[in-house]
Formats: structure tokens, C-alpha cells, sequence
């Protein structure tokens, strides 16, 4: 989730529609200037005892964030608690329960995506070795319940904990219990965005399924592949889902901010805190009617804010955020950005990409993403066949679009072998999460205890 930084500049306020979707304009790029930006998260854990360190105990959250400054991160605060680091490789900042998110740096190609993610795992893993701490790099908790897990101190994560158990039941399990891999893409303009988007929504159960990593919950098997996935569709479903609006004639900016205004509010962030604002209305603070802030108007600021709040499958701001994907290993970490730039970044590629889901109904749309996560590649897409088919197909379609970006490092390599790992995940027809099960009901002798062995 963002980390909220103030310019301390006074804002204009918001007076209508065109400043509402002037965040989206204003991210349309030449393709030149295209960037990647990748981010992920990880389980922080002790090695003592496994458990998840609280923020302020000797060796904990703080004290990690802390010893970054000895790589050149600076300190962001929240009511004077260290809340992110800040660097050249873009942004490190916590999670609800301590999970920590690399949110990188926008770069021009894979080479250097993957270079940040190493860097990055270097670094926290030093730390780790002094303090005793461990990096896990799964979708969900393994072990851990709600009960045993601590939480941050920042201001939004207050609102939301209070708020999510009133619009679902597993809410706290996405905050506190979960970790993802994302991808931030650009665009050339509206039509650019309208595509993108609606090939992103479309694939995500596909991405979904090859990053299927959190089959494990307290102890157990929970029947899921990718659980992870399986826990937004109880969350809040006013800021989730396939969004079926994204593929009606008509879709583009104007459409999106109309749904962000019927997305509830969270809070308001005025003079460093945040004030709650749960389940109101964006809508009536345009008017000035805002319970928690009665007369006041919402600034440029509290809009990116808002449009922070929404979590379905793919996302807009001044960027495309690709949302799908399980938390796993660095080779994992650099497949995601080469999946959706490999489609998205040609324009070939994302012509040949949306020909292959142009034709699906919403019905089917909703039945890929909701078996996904259950069934992994042996979910039956439209026509009858597998997403294991559909996963070479679309694989052969990234492949193709990266060797046409060109970009080579200095040994003259070009970007397509960071989708080695999915080239051998769709070949066996196995995805992670399957590998971990196995090795549970196998060598694991039924304790999930081993899959620290998996430390990143």
C-alpha cells in the first residue's frame, strides 16, 4: 500500500470531473518513455522462533527499516514512527503486519528490474543475518493466525482493520496475512490504457495460477492453490473484482472515476494524521458534505489518496498496477514484470493477446477468475480447453514481445529469460503452490514447518 508523503505546498481544491481525471492524463507516455516498476512484498519472521517481529522489540520492524540508512535509505515518518525508507531503488515501507514492500523505482527495462530485486534482497538479508530475522517468499502466512500477528503504526491501517470486518469476512487476512507481486505499466493514451487494461483484467486469472503460492493455513492445506487470491473475493466487494464496466463500449477515464466515486472512502489525511472516513462518500465530499470534514473540499492530493483505496484485479491511476500474482522467490519476482511487459509493451503482442480473450463473456470471465485460484492451470477456460494451454499460448506471445523490445544487458542478452521459470511452470502443468503440497504430503511429513526452507 502507498506511503502518504506531504509537499507541506497549499492545494487547490477539486472542482469537477476534469480534475478528477486529470491524474490519468497526465500519466499517457510516448512509448519511449514507458517505464517498470515492480513491486513486492515479503514475510519478515525470527529465526529463533518463527514468529513476526513486533515493530519497536529489539531487532524488529523499526530496527530493520532503520539499518537500511546504511545503504543510503532515508527515513519517512508518521507521527514519529519510521513507517518506509527512501532511495534510489524507489520505496521500502510496511505492511499491515509487518510484511515488507519494495515498491521500485520506474526503469527502462527487465535487466535492471531484476537488478533492483537482488540489490534489495542483498541488503534486507544482511540486516537479517545481525538481527536474526528471516524473509519468507509466499502468498499467505503459513502458520500464523490473525491473533499472533502484530500490527504497524500508521494511521490508515487503524481505519482500515476497524472498517473491513464490516464489508467482509476475510479483509484482516489480506491486511495482515498476505503478500503479493505487482507490476506498475504506462500508456500512450486513453485508447493505449482501454486495451491494456482489458487484456491485464482478462489474464489475471492466468497470472493468478502460474504465482499460486499460499495452499497453507495455520498448519494446514486450505484447498486453495493461490488462497491469497481466493481471500479478496470476501473482502469488500464495493472495491474488488473483475469490473465487468472495464469492457462495455465507452470504457476510459471518465468511466473509471465514476466508479472511484462510488468506491467508499477510507480516510482523509490532514496535518500529518489520518481521519477517519470509512464507508462515506467521495461524492459528498465534492459538495463539501463530508461528516468528518464538514465544509471542506477534497484537494488533487485526498483524490490520489482515494484512488489508492480500490483493490480489483488490475488497477488505474497515472499508471496500470497488475495485481494477480502470489508473493514468491526473486526468480518469480522478475517473471511477473517480464509476463505483462512481454504482452503489454509490443504492440503485436498486445493485439495477439487480446484477440485470444476479446470474445469471452463477463460470465466466463468471472468463472476463470473464481476457479483460479482452486484449480491453478487445470482451470477450463472458454472453448473447453486448460489454462495450461492458454499459459503457452500467451507465454509464446511475451516471449515474442520481448525479444521485439531488443533490450539487451552487457552480456547481449535479451529480457526473455526471466520467463524461463513460467516456461517450465507451464510445461510441467505444476505451479508452485502444487510443488509445496507435494513436498508436504511427502518429505514434509505432514509439517509446514519446512517450507522455511524456502527463505528468500
Amino acid at each position: 500500500m502507498s506511503t502518504r508523503q506531504t509537499s507541506g505546498e497549499p492545494e487547490p481544491t477539486i472542482e469537477g470531473l476534469a480534475d478528477l481525471v486529470a491524474p490519468m492524463i497526465a500519466g499517457e507516455k510516448p512509448k519511449i518513455a514507458w517505464r517498470i516498476g515492480t513491486e513486492h512484498e515479503k514475510f519478515v519472521y525470527r529465526r529463533a522462533d518463527r514468529a513476526a517481529p513486533s515493530y519497536d522489540e529489539p531487532g524488529g520492524i523499526r530496527d530493520i527499516l532503520l539499518s537500511l540508512k546504511e545503504f543510503g535509505w532515508e527515513p519517512i515518518e508518521e507521527n514519529g514512527n519510521v513507517i518506509a525508507m527512501k532511495g534510489e531503488d524507489g520505496t521500502v515501507s510496511l505492511e499491515p503486519a509487518g510484511q515488507l514492500e519494495l515498491s521500485g523505482a520506474p526503469l527502462v527495462n527487465l535487466h535492471q528490474t531484476c537488478a533492483e530485486t537482488g540489490r534489495h534482497l542483498t541488503q534486507v538479508k544482511e540486516i537479517g543475518e545481525r538481527f536474526g530475522i528471516g524473509f519468507l517468499g509466499l502468498g499467505m502466512w503459513p502458520d500464523k493466525t490473525r491473533e499472533e500477528l502484530p500490527v504497524m503504526p500508521k494511521g490508515r491501517y487503524k481505519i482500515m482493520m476497524n472498517h473491513m470486518p464490516r464489508v467482509g469476512t476475510m479483509g484482516l487476512d489480506m491486511m495482515l496475512r498476505t503478500c503479493t507481486i505487482q507490476v506498475n505499466l504506462d500508456y500512450s493514451s486513453e485508447a493505449d490504457m482501454v486495451k491494456k487494461f482489458r487484456v491485464g483484467l482478462a489474464l489475471q486469472p492466468l497470472a493468478t495460477a502460474l504465482f499460486a503460492n499460499s495452499p497453507f493455513t495455520q498448519g494446514k492445506p486450505n484447498g486453495y492453490l493461490s488462497y491469497r487470491s481466493h481471500i479478496w473475493s470476501d473482502t469488500d466487494p464495493q472495491r474488488t473484482g473483475m469490473l465487468p464496466f472495464v469492457f462495455e463500449d465507452g470504457f476510459g477515464y471518465e468511466r473509471w472515476a465514476q466508479y472511484m466515486l462510488d468506491v467508499p472512502m477510507y480516510f482523509v489525511f490532514r496535518d500529518g494524521k489520518y481521519i477517519d472516513a470509512a464507508g462515506l462518500s467521495f461524492r459528498d465530499f465534492m459538495e463539501g458534505k463530508l461528516d468528518a470534514l464538514p465544509g471542506e473540499r477534497p484537494t488533487p492530493s485526498d483524490w490520489w489518496d482515494h484512488l489508492s483505496t480500490a483493490f480489483p484485479e488490475v488497477r488505474l491511476k497515472s499508471f496500470l498496477e497488475m495485481r494477480g500474482a502470489d508473493g514468491g522467490p526473486w526468480s518469480r519476482i522478475c517473471a511477473l514484470p517480464a509476463f505483462w511487459v512481454g504482452l503489454m509493451y509490443d504492440e503485436n503482442s498486445l493485439e495477439a493477446a487480446w484477440e485470444l480473450v476479446k470474445d469471452w463473456t463477463m460470465e466466463e470471465r468471472e468463472q476463470l477468475r473464481n476457479e483460479a485460484p482452486h484449480q491453478g492451470l487445470k482451470t477450463r477456460i472458454p472453448g473447453g480447453r486448460s489454462l495450461q494451454d492458454l499459459g503457452r499460448e500467451v507465454l509464446a506471445i511475451a516471449h515474442a514481445g520481448l525479444a521485439a523490445r531488443g533490450q539487451l544487458n552487457a552480456s547481449g542478452d535479451n529480457e526473455t529469460g526471466f520467463l524461463e521459470t513460467l516456461d517450465e511452470i507451464v510445461k510441467s502443468g505444476k505451479v508452485p503452490a502444487e510443488r509445496l503440497l507435494d513436498a508436504y504430503a511427502a518429505e514434509w511429513g505432514e509439517d509446514t514447518g519446512h517450507v522455511y526452507k524456502y527463505s528468500l
